[in-house]
């Protein structure tokens, strides 16, 4: 990754502008992603400035959601993965951790509640349209790739894999 100089407001206004802009594009019928609902909120908390929700269609989980939280000097953004193993959850964090080797610019990382999160940030300077689809399209393949194995781990007496899958 390039170095890159610490922000200022421009900065962050720029990539405000950014992000507003390519989410009203993948809401348009240009977008490619599937975004189904997008909200964008202040934070007052004095942890970050911004935060957008934005929710696509999945094939494997019926939708998933990427949060973008805008902080002083990077673009965080998540996913759910999935709840907390109830079952075999050695064999599901082994799991995990072994598909982060495999993943470019996240990981799956333990969040509230012992929930799996999809995680990664980059420096706001770099947030353009190109990392915006990079975040997006990874969340979405990633969370479709591995969903399925974690939950038939963690998850037997509730998920089935849909009909005609992989």
């Amino acid at each position: 990754m390039p170095l890159v100089e610490v922000t200022g407001g421009e900065d962050a206004a720029a990539a405000v502008a950014r992000i507003d802009a390519w989410v009203q594009r993948e809401r348009s019928e240009e977008g490619t992603f599937g975004l189904v609902a997008a909200e964008r909120q202040a934070v007052t908390d004095r942890t970050a400035s911004h935060r957008w929700y934005l929710r696509f269609r999945g094939e494997e989980k019926d939708y998933i959601t990427v949060w973008l939280t805008l902080r002083q000097r990077t673009l965080h953004h998540e996913a759910q993965f999935m709840p907390a193993p109830e079952e075999r959850r050695e064999e599901v964090f082994a799991y995990l951790m072994r598909r982060n080797a495999d993943i470019y610019g996240m990981a799956f990382c333990l969040g509230p509640e012992d929930a799996v999160y999809l995680v990664g940030r980059v420096p706001v300077a770099l947030v353009d349209d190109d990392e915006l689809d990079r975040i997006a399209g990874s969340s979405i393949v990633y969370v479709d790739d591995h969903y399925p194995t974690a939950m038939t781990l963690g998850h037997p007496a509730i998920y089935r894999r849909r009909p005609g899958r992989r």
